[in-house]
Order: structure tokens, then sequence, then C-alpha cells
């Protein structure tokens, strides 16, 4: 390894290993004369530990101290992306651009950064010339193609996108799984299990499409085409934990979920705190009556609803969440859902609420402060896996809002990145919510396909203006379809220790 203690961070950088990366890039970032890779690389890493605000000020100060440096504008721009700073950011991509900056990349962050600033035409444009300069760049095609279909769900034309960059040489295993789940969204679910099925038997060496694969065959009631490809990913792949993950999945629809707990326990081995294992092992638990499942699920403990107090500079809290409405509705752009997300027939906003200026958002934000607080205190320490990650602090990973239409729903999920997740009502449909099928209810612990044996949701929370749910991120949750004729506003997030 090089004796340049940069190059050694780098290396440390590109193997996942940021804490120790951090140890040797910290000193030298900090120093006064701080040169800018050394303020670039620490802002590289605390972003892969999500502390995106400790790397602005990196960013910052390498603008500070290299301004004629394009690069240090870029990085500083992509930061304020990721922070949800759509109009700051769009800034500082310009700033980037009359430093001479003129890449693929950089034109995607640009695009990115006009999203985020409610610029979609300006963002369309921005994403033509990354792929211009990039014809097979597939992070681009993929976005690109994901803003055409949400603004005019028009499947031909973002899927066309992402034939174009697979001619010009692109990566073709993720255009495909970006393709299958365009088929999804668009309601075309067995084109997407026959796109995926023909795109193992000509990739046959790659795992993610062969368990892509065999999801798209298990979710259509293929079951053996789905055990056949989980069975050979794991073949190739015997500890990965995403592949045992798989595995287990597939013996849950298949009626062996011993073997699902086993597999699922193993892959825990191997990765402890993977959020996604933790919750297939109380699905497989559940189907088998182990006491796993109810350490995991205690409902009464863990799921729990909070009324906001009314912001400070608002009469009451009706007038607060009139106005918190008006501000989402603002920032709802889209006219379909994204085509890698949970919900379908409404909108989703893309970028983090909590990078946005307007005070209805920043209120709310700080309106919750106290109920996660709480809830953290409410939960305790403990040994269990969602206990043993308390922290005195948190820190909001990823923020956005859903709006749903009439007969709009959530499919059954987790948020495998989180630590604690949300639902929080800012509109709510009153007259479904009073059916007996509970329509517009959010429900608790129903895997989103056929189990054997069956487990049907068992846990409901009555959603109402104003109301906070929480409840761990391994926990499934989605919301009973609703058919009156009235509209349905969340924000979500995640909730990580810090």
């Amino acid at each position: 390894m090089s004796s340049d203690p940069l190059d050694q961070a780098k290396a440390h950088l590109d193997a996942g290993r940021l804490d120790e990366a951090l140890a040797i890039s910290t000193p030298l970032a900090d120093a006064r004369d701080a040169p800018h890779r050394a303020l670039a690389m620490q802002s590289t890493a605390l972003k892969g530990l999500g502390r995106r605000e400790d790397a602005l000020a990196y960013d910052l100060r390498a603008v500070a101290r290299y301004g004629a440096s394009g690069v240090a504008w870029h990085n500083l721009a992509a930061t304020l992306g990721d922070l949800g700073r759509g109009a700051e950011a769009v800034r500082a991509m310009n700033e980037a651009f009359l430093r001479g900056v003129d890449g693929a990349l950089s034109w995607g962050v640009m695009a990115r950064a006009m999203c985020a600033a409610g610029d979609l035409d300006g963002a369309e444009r921005a994403y033509q010339e990354a792929l211009k300069r990039a014809p097979g760049r597939v992070e681009a095609a993929a976005e690109y193609a994901d803003v055409i279909w949400m603004r005019r769900g028009d499947l031909a034309a973002a899927q066309a996108v992402l034939d174009r960059a697979a001619h010009a040489g692109g990566d073709p295993a993720p255009l495909l799984l970006t393709k299958a789940k365009f088929y999804e969204a668009a309601g075309e679910p067995d084109k997407a299990a026959d796109l995926l099925a023909l795109a193992a038997e000509r990739l046959p060496d790659d795992p993610a499409i062969q368990m892509a694969a065999g999801q798209a065959a298990l979710e259509r009631g293929r079951l053996d085409e789905a055990e056949r490809l989980a069975l050979k990913a794991e073949r190739m792949y015997p500890d990965a934990p995403g592949v045992l993950n798989q595995v287990a999945i597939v013996c849950l629809a298949l009626g062996k979920p011993d073997v699902a707990l086993a597999k699922a326990r193993k892959g825990l081995e191997l990765a402890p705190d993977n959020q996604s294992l933790w919750g297939w092992a109380a699905t497989a638990a559940r189907a088998v009556g182990d006491p796993l499942y109810r350490e995991l699920y205690d409902y009464d403990a863990m799921v729990r609803p909070y009324d906001i107090e009314t912001p400070e500079g608002w009469p009451t809290l009706e007038a607060y969440l009139k106005d918190l409405a008006a501000a989402l509705d603002r920032i709802h752009l889209y006219e379909q859902h994204p085509s890698s997300q949970s919900l379908r027939h409404g909108s989703q906003t893309l970028f983090r609420l909590t990078g946005s200026d307007d005070p209805a958002i920043q209120a709310f934000f700080r309106a919750i402060d106290a109920p996660i607080r709480r809830h953290i205190a409410h939960l305790g320490e403990g040994a269990d896996p969602l206990r043993r990650r308390h922290a005195a602090g948190y820190r909001i990973e990823g923020a956005w809002s859903v709006r749903l239409k009439p007969g709009g729903f959530h499919k059954d999920h987790f948020h495998p990145e989180g630590w604690l997740s949300s639902a929080f009502y800012v509109e709510t449909p009153d007259s479904a919510l009073d059916s007996a099928e509970k329509q517009g209810w959010i429900r608790f612990g129903q895997p989103p396909f056929a189990t054997d044996p069956p487990l049907p949701a068992e846990h409901y929370v009555r959603p109402k203006p104003g109301r906070l749910v929480l409840f761990p991120s391994y926990m499934w949750h989605g919301t009973v379809p609703f058919t009156t004729d009235e509209r349905r506003m969340t924000i979500a997030f995640d909730v990580v220790p810090a």
C-alpha cells in the first residue's frame, strides 16, 4: 500500500471501511492548511456514514479555500442535493460549470438538484446532457426514466431511455432490473416476471438477476421457478446475507417456515444488524410459533401513536395542518408513483424534506422531536435487535411525503435502512376510515405475498390529522386501500441512532 496517508484513506473508502478512512483523513482535513483532497475524502466518508450535515462543513471549507476549483463546487452541490437543498445545489453546480466542470457525473448532480428545486424541465435537459457525455451511464438513465414515468406515466418513453443506454454499452443487469420495475409499477407484473426469467437465462452468473427473477416468479405464483433460482443463487454465494434472505423468502412461500427461519438466522450470524433479515426472521418465527416473533413484534410496546402539539406560530393544529398540506402540495410535482417504491395510485416527493426552507415543513421537524424522544425513552434499552441500538440521540435518515388518490395504498413493506420508521397524517380519507374494512388505516404484520401458512395483519392504527405513528423499521406495514373520493397525505421518515 502507498505510504501517502490519503492513498491509504482512499483504499479504506473503496473497501467500505469508512471508520478507518475517517481515522486517517480527519486530522488531515481538520488542519488549517488542509489539502483539497483531504477535505473531499473526509466529506465522502462522512456521507457514507449518513453524516451529511457534517460532510457539508468540509465541502464549504473546500470552496472557501479552493474557490477556483470546479471539483470543489461540484462536491458542494452534490452534498447540498443529498440534503434536499435543491436551489442551493443548483447555484453551486452553476459555479462548478463556470470553472470548467462539464462531465456526465456533474450533469447528473445538476439534474438531481433541479429535481429537488422543482425545475423538472431543467432536470430532464440536464439528464440528456449527462447521457450525451456517457450514453451508457446506468444511474443517469434510470433516474431520467423514472422522471419521465412519474411526470407523464409514459412507460414506452421511460423504457426507451433504458434501451438506449443498453445499446450504448450500459451494464445490462441493472438496466434489466430497472426495466422490470417499470413493468411492475405500470401494473404489468407478468411482463416483469417474464423479462427477469429471460435475463436469468442469459446472465446465469449474476446473483442479483437470479434473486430478482426468483422474487418476481414467487409473486406470480410460479413457486418451483422461484425455488430453483433462489437455490442457484445460494450455491453461487452460500454465505451472502442477501442470498440467504431470498432463500428464506421463498421457503416461506413454499410452506417451509422452519427452513426459512434457519436461513434467516444464518444470515443474521453474518450480518447481525441487517433489518431485512430481522424482518423475515420474524415472519418465519411467527409461522412456526417461535418466541422470537413476539420479541420482535411487541405491538403494545413498539407501535405507538403520538398526536403532535400545535407548532409555535399557528393558532390551532388545524390551521397548521392546512398550511403544511399546502406546502406539500407545492412540491408534489409528479402524476405517478415512483417505479421502485411501495405506494400505488399516488405521488411521492423524492428529495429530503429536512432540506426544505418552507416554514410549515421546518415546523414539522420541530414538532416531532419530542414524540420521537418520548418513543425512544419508552422503548428503553435491551438485548433485542431494536433496543440494543438505543442511543441518546437520533438522526432523521430520509423524509418524504406521499399523496394517495382514491384507490391508493401502500403495499406491505418494511424499511431495511432504518431503525424506527413512521407515518404522519396530514390529511386523511375520513369517510373511508369509518368503513368496516378499515380502509385507509395503517396495518402491521402482513407480508407482501401469500405465505404457507397464511399470515394476515395483526395490528391496525387509525389515522387522524396530526397523528404520528412510530414503529420498528423491520416491521411489516402497509395501507388498507380506500375507495372513497378523498385524498390521503402523509409524511414519512426513518430514524437512526446517533
